[in-house]
């Protein structure tokens, strides 16, 4: 009895949490925030740099760790088809450049990564964790004007590029 009360009490914890972080979060239908982050490529880049484009902006945790690797492995392998769309894939996450490209070299990352070491645009996008002191892991996809299309919350990193190319393909037909 006193084991299902603290599972009880740990999932219900679990979940204030993330709703509290999931009312940060911004909404389909806003303007994303622009930025000015330095990415792996040496250069700073702003949101606005990509107009014109639909965006994948995907904000993870950590370089390195199997959850992240298997999501930017996934965006990776997927590329061909997200270019097809019109769409560009952008990583961001607290590491450094440096960071992002030892990952880039080991893993063959074909897309940008940008650094926010001070969790500014983080926290704009409403995705930075300050207990952990990370990011989570959130997706925005971004029309080419820069507004918010979907919001992909906790996504399953093997699965959320599918996604992300699925909604691109359904605003292809509508537009057609």
């Amino acid at each position: 009895m006193i084991k299902k009360s603290m599972m009880l009490l740990m999932a219900l914890t679990f979940c204030i949490a993330g709703a509290a972080n999931a009312k940060m979060t911004l909404k389909p239908g806003e303007r994303a925030p622009n930025f000015d982050l330095k990415g792996s490529d040496g250069h700073w880049h702003k949101l606005s740099d990509f107009r014109g484009h639909y965006v994948v902006l995907y904000f993870y945790l950590k370089d390195e760790t199997p959850g992240c690797t298997t999501e930017a492995c996934t965006f990776r392998n997927d590329l061909s088809t997200f270019t097809k769309e019109h769409a560009r894939v952008i990583g961001v996450s607290v590491q450094t450049v440096k960071s992002h490209l030892a990952f880039i070299k080991k893993y063959h990352l074909n897309f940008l990564l940008l650094a926010d070491p001070r969790h500014k645009v983080a926290k704009e996008y409403g995705v930075y964790n300050p207990k952990w002191k990370l990011d989570d892991r959130v997706t925005f996809l971004l029309n080419p004007n820069g507004k918010i299309v979907k919001v992909y919350p906790r996504v399953d990193p093997s699965m959320n590029p599918d996604q992300v190319i699925a909604e691109l393909k359904m605003l292809e037909t509508k537009k057609g």
